[in-house]
């Protein structure tokens, strides 16, 4: 499988949704791997339910791939601004478009605190101070986006918005239509 799938594939099963869901696996008869939250025959059922924010100053790599539950808001840093702006909520891509990111925040990015960000519940690799980006080519699906700020003294943590958004590739049948 390519890898870019199989990245696909783990992050969507495991944090597409804050709340639990059911997720059917099957694979096809050319060895595709497919996920639909539609039952089909021979298909395997996986339950998810992991947050896709973490309020641990490690982050979810150091505790195994587990993620925390966030801190209560009144340890947070207490930005007045920490929002995702772009992509905007249910925004649909189509084909290879590039899709910009952009992240809200008043007052500036405190000194000792750093910006995480998760796109289907796995960390982006990004400069800590990273608050706009593109992202390239995405395979087609459903995707969550979350930005958290850590302090690094204090490991206080305020995680933004959730932001869903498309991406859609053309129909290999019919590619000039969407």
């Amino acid at each position: 499988m390519h890898p870019r799938k199989l990245w696909l594939a783990v992050s969507l099963v495991t944090a597409l949704t804050t709340q639990a869901a059911v997720v059917y696996k099957w694979v096809d008869a050319d060895g595709v791997v497919h996920y639909s939250d539609q039952a089909s025959p021979g298909a395997e059922k996986i339950y998810t339910s992991a947050p896709n924010v973490s309020s641990s100053p490690r982050g979810p790599a150091a505790m195994g791939g587990q993620l925390a539950r966030p801190k209560p808001a009144a340890a947070a840093p207490n930005y007045t601004d920490f929002s995702i702006t772009a992509p905007v909520n249910n925004q649909t891509f189509f084909g290879d478009d590039v899709i910009a990111v952009h992240l809200s925040l008043a007052p500036a990015l405190r000194m000792n605190h750093a910006i995480t960000w998760h796109l289907n519940g796995q960390q982006l690799e990004f400069p800590p101070d990273a608050i706009s980006f593109s992202l390239p080519h995405l395979d087609r699906g459903t995707y969550a986006l979350a930005a958290t700020d850590t302090d690094q003294q204090t490991g206080e943590s305020q995680t933004s918005n959730t932001v869903t958004f498309y991406v859609r590739q053309p129909s290999a049948l019919s590619p000039l239509h969407k």
